[in-house]
């Protein structure tokens, strides 16, 4: 896999920029990331603006956006990461944490393949309550989409999860997709052991036979 490349967002006066441009291009030299473009947005403010940035420093490297003064070692293993599925999750992790949903749903929105990247975090039991929630939101966004139909077969997998919460929001999220290949995994959680499953998969199914009419 090629190094990803970085974009860096600087101003002239900001007192943390220069350290995050050193971090970078040392990442450069050792062959982390593939090529760094920075930009001194006193320059060309437009450069901001089509990005929506309103502080600097800001950092993408591969499709994953930072901001804030970040160490080297920070910036070296997100690079390392950049392009993975684990990666963009982490990032997602990161961004519902920190209370920032609507970043985290407009990149969705920009490329729906990135819904993907939110199912580590349903079957995440370490994750918190917010983010969790945050998880929840995005996928309920894309209710009915091709994009969360994709993870029909991920999703199934999520419902047999060894935690009940796992397979309660999983069951959830199966009767979203509006998909009738949906059902076989549905009437199995009609069976599971924990009452709220239960329930929530008789409400996934007449969800399923609701979209249907």
């Amino acid at each position: 896999m090629s190094a990803p490349d970085a974009l860096l967002l600087l101003s002239t006066h900001c007192p943390h920029c220069p350290a995050v441009l050193a971090a970078l291009a040392d990442l450069v030299k050792q062959g982390v990331i593939g090529r760094l473009e920075a930009v001194n947005l006193e320059q060309r403010p437009e450069v901001g603006q089509a990005l929506g940035v309103r502080s600097v420093p800001w950092i993408r490297i591969g499709r994953i956006e930072l901001a804030g003064a970040h160490g080297k070692a920070e910036l070296a293993a997100w690079a390392a990461k950049a392009d993975s599925e684990a990666g963009l999750a982490d990032w997602f992790h990161l961004l519902l944490k920190e209370g920032r949903l609507e970043h985290a749903r407009a990149a969705i929105e920009g490329d729906p393949a990135l819904l993907a990247a939110v199912l580590p975090i349903v079957g995440n039991v370490e994750a918190s309550l917010n983010v969790r929630l945050g998880a929840g939101v995005l996928l309920e966004d894309f209710a009915g989409s091709p994009a969360l139909r994709a993870l029909l077969p991920r999703l199934g997998e999520l419902s047999q999860h060894a935690d009940a919460r796992v397979r309660a929001d999983a069951t959830h999220y199966l009767g979203l997709t509006g998909d009738a290949a949906a059902k076989p995994w549905l009437e199995a959680r009609l069976q599971d052991d924990d009452a709220d499953v239960r329930e929530i998969a008789t409400e996934s199914l007449q969800a399923l036979i609701d979209s249907a009419i």
